[in-house]
């Protein structure tokens, strides 16, 4: 039978990289299938991990229909066994319930890899309906650390350095820029405009939900601590 599964965790955990060896997996064992993504740090229509592996992939938009493009698909004589969804925490709740009913009904395996909570520590509305849907969810091994050592549980956002908790859900940052050293970014869309932004650098980074609740980020970790509790201090 057909899957649904989902594979999380935090930022810079892998997801990506893992997406793109699931397919190269299933290729090689003669098995054909799809590469869809959104909102990839890359850019459009494509899926791209840390590690500088690239892959073409298709764009899924608001509007997109997984339903009618594989059926479409298959209606003019493709052939799709599986397919590869990244960044599935930025699809619309409705997007997942197709893509439940093409592993229910058309027998297509469906991988979806991406975050479950925004920097507000809230589920994506994509996030919350594979979680509700899924046959299994997965997470991720490769742990993403906090800047105290521990492992990072939260996805922060910094706006001119300091953490915020409000704004847009969806808003470009960099974490290659970030206190973290960290590269790409993962909660992206090509738009700046907002209120309250005036062109200061946002950013993201992950932390423990301990300096998540405090909003010490390893910028300001660094400025208001003394050098000897970093970065693997206990005891703030």
């Amino acid at each position: 039978m057909a899957e649904l599964l989902y594979f999380t965790g935090t930022m810079d955990c892998g997801k990506s990289t893992l997406a793109l060896q699931m397919d190269h997996n299933h290729k090689a064992r003669g098995r054909l299938g799809k590469i869809f993504t959104s909102n990839d740090r890359a850019g459009e229509s494509t899926l791209s991990s840390r590690l500088g592996l690239v892959a073409e992939a298709i764009e899924v938009r608001p509007d997109f229909d997984f339903w009618q493009y594989v059926v479409g698909e298959l209606t003019h004589g493709g052939r799709i066994d599986y397919v590869v969804c990244d960044e599935a925490q930025f699809y619309q709740a409705e997007q997942i319930e197709q893509l439940a009913r093409l592993a229910d009904e058309l027998q297509i395996d469906v991988f979806c890899f991406g975050i479950l909570t925004d920097f507000r520590a809230r589920m994506f509305p994509g996030s919350a309906r594979l979680v509700e849907l899924a046959d299994r969810m997965e997470l991720l091994q490769v742990e993403a650390l906090c800047w105290c050592g521990e492992r990072a549980t939260h996805n922060a956002r910094t706006i001119g350095g300091e953490m915020v908790t409000e704004g847009e859900q969806l808003v470009v940052g960099d974490m290659e820029k970030s206190s973290t050293g960290q590269s790409g970014a993962d909660l992206s869309v090509p738009d700046l405009s907002g209120p309250g932004l005036n062109g200061a650098e946002i950013a993201y980074e992950v932390l423990c939900r301990r300096h998540h609740r405090r909003r010490l980020t390893a910028a300001r970790a660094r400025a208001t601590l003394s050098p000897e509790v970093l970065p693997f201090g206990g005891a703030v």
